[in-house]
């Protein structure tokens, strides 16, 4: 069951604290609507380290296509490209 409080529990904010955990955040509203989230550091480490994991993925599943439709790039051309970018900088 999710922990929803209004905003202005957390006049006590040290109570609400309690009540944060990895797997159960604390859901605060504002004028009857859901605003905000506390969550536990932990599990807001995992989320960001989910997130790239997700995006770094969806990188890789974009060039596999790229390069299914447009044709790999040898390893020869990705060396002299990297040497030639070095070489100018």
């Amino acid at each position: 069951m999710p922990n929803i409080k209004p905003v202005s529990d957390l006049r006590n904010y040290a109570a609400v604290l309690q009540d944060v955990s990895f797997g159960s955040p604390v859901f605060l509203t504002k004028n009857g609507r859901g605003a905000y989230a506390i969550v536990d550091i932990k599990e807001q480490e995992e989320y960001e380290k989910t997130k790239a994991a997700l995006a770094l993925l969806t990188e890789l599943a974009r060039g596999k296509k790229s390069g299914e439709k447009n044709g790999w790039l040898s390893e020869e051309d990705i060396s002299e490209h990297f040497e030639a970018r070095f070489k100018n900088s």
